[in-house]
């Protein structure tokens, strides 16, 4: 009976030996977690940003298109640039862009509403990077500038 217990006896021994010893256990587990953590955090930071980015990108569209749209739908010029910014501001609130988001619409001729014109929508947004601290955003710029430009017709048989 005393053999078999000799023989494990010196199989652990030897397994402790060529595997790192009884005082590296459980550290493996502890790198995996310090590793782990120490890549998932940037790579979380890159996908929000692409998220945020990307966000800004399909607001920027939408306000374009839809402040074109409400222009050329409009009755006077005055009321055309006022339903413009109306409908990009909704566009750019559907995505938490109030701050840092413009939109600027052009004529081809005047009047802008005039049979067969066209009119240009143009919808811009910085975006800031989140958790870029002062003192880097001094010497690094810390904001994304996207936008987007859109071509609306006046229709030719429209009376106004």
């Amino acid at each position: 009976m005393r053999l078999p217990h000799r023989l494990l006896a010196r199989a652990a021994r030897l397994h402790d030996a060529r595997h790192g010893g009884g005082i590296e256990q459980g550290r493996a587990i502890l790198e995996f977690i310090f590793l782990g953590i120490l890549l998932l955090l940037p790579l979380t930071y890159l996908v929000l940003i692409a998220a945020r980015l990307q966000a800004a990108s399909f607001s920027a569209s939408l306000a374009g298109r839809e402040a074109g749209r409400a222009f050329v739908t409009a009755q006077s010029d005055g009321d055309g640039f006022a339903r413009a910014r109306a409908a990009a501001s909704l566009a750019f609130a559907d995505f938490a862009f109030e701050r840092g988001a413009d939109v600027r619409v052009t004529c081809d001729g005047s009047p802008c509403l005039r049979p067969d014109g066209s009119v240009t929508a143009t919808a811009t947004i910085a975006v800031a990077l989140p958790l870029v601290p002062d003192f880097i955003a001094a010497h690094v710029a810390a904001s994304v500038t996207i936008s987007s430009t859109h071509v609306a017709s006046v229709d030719r048989f429209v009376a106004r």
